[in-house]
């Protein structure tokens, strides 16, 4: 009976994931691995950066999930000249009674969308790391637990572009996962255009807006909050092995001493590669890790943890090319 159960349990986490999978890809085109890397950030509450140009549906899709599994969701824009507490919040003086009354930021939310992250000076960017780390903020003399489960999924435009900041390494090295989005393809732009010219008008207030990709997302979840919980206790049920585990020590190890890498992996990129492993192979039914988990996920999580020496670079290497070097001599 329990192992009928378990099974059961099982079906039903499969199905939620394959629900909110489907539901996603009814308003954002192809992204396919984009979808899953940002699932399998909720599932293991590691945060998740995305890289890439402006319009390529980052933002459409951090709402659109949290429509779909109904979390809170709030969105800040970063520029140049927003503040740490226009994030975290503030006191304020009640000047009725003379007392300071706290007043929460955006960040008290479940599903935190930074966009353009990079755009916003350094100092903005710290305010995030305890958030992100331990799950809680300062304000004033109090600290504040953040609710559960809390999540920051983060856009930056690419570095060359104006008026862009790069995001110092104590902060990169706190997002589980950074993946860089691709232009879509031929195909996949052809139903963009074709999905857009099907939308219309809303009558509201006397006049009318046009609609965008925004509006097109079905009314109602098609998860709650305890779904997601089951699916987050099911990713702790994934088996790793203990080669697995080899593989991640060996491979995070391999980064430290390589001589073209300034700089290495921390002991987070290892967690982090168990637990997204973990999720993946819960995304994709099956009940354990395999060495095609740590191939598609070891450039999202390792490569914006390592920096390449000064005369790597002018040899004209990538960190992507010492990556796959790396795996190709580990998984042989």
């Amino acid at each position: 009976m329990n192992g009928e159960a378990s099974r059961d349990s099982a079906q039903h986490v499969h199905d939620f994931l394959a629900a909110v999978r489907a539901r996603v890809g009814q308003v954002v085109v192809g992204q396919d691995i984009v979808v899953e890397r940002t699932l399998i950030a909720l599932l293991t509450g590691g945060h998740l950066l995305l890289q890439g140009v402006p319009g390529l549906a980052k933002t459409l899709l951090v709402s659109v999930l949290s429509r779909c599994i109904d979390l809170d969701f709030a969105r800040i824009q970063f520029t140049i000249d927003l503040l740490p507490a226009d994030i975290l919040g503030s006191e304020i003086l009640d000047q009725r009674n003379s007392e300071f009354k706290t007043r929460k930021g955006p960040i008290f939310t479940n599903l935190l969308l930074a966009d353009e992250i990079n755009r916003a000076a350094p100092r903005v960017q710290g305010a995030l790391l305890e958030a992100m780390q331990e799950r809680k903020v300062t304000i004033g003399d109090e600290s504040y637990r953040l609710p559960a489960p809390f999540l920051v999924i983060a856009t930056q435009n690419p570095v060359e572009q104006a008026g862009t900041f790069e995001l110092p390494e104590a902060q990169l090295d706190r997002f589980m996962m950074c993946h860089r989005l691709e232009y879509p393809t031929l195909e996949e732009e052809q139903t963009i255009l074709q999905r857009n010219l099907r939308l219309g008008i809303t009558r509201r207030d006397g006049g009318a807006v046009v609609q965008t990709e925004f509006d097109v997302l079905e009314d109602g979840p098609c998860g709650d909050a305890e779904q997601l919980i089951q699916a987050m206790e099911s990713v702790n049920n994934v088996h790793v092995s203990e080669l697995f585990v080899n593989h991640v020590i060996q491979l995070v190890h391999a980064t430290r001493q390589h001589p073209e890498l300034d700089l290495g992996c921390s002991p987070r990129a290892g967690i982090s590669l168990i637990r997204a492993a973990r999720a993946r192979a819960l995304i994709q039914g099956r009940s354990y890790v395999t060495p095609d988990d740590l191939l598609a996920l070891a450039e999202d999580i390792i490569l914006h943890r390592v920096r390449l020496t000064y005369e790597a670079i002018a040899d004209g290497r990538t960190s992507a090319e010492i990556l796959q070097e790396l795996l190709a001599a580990q998984l042989s």
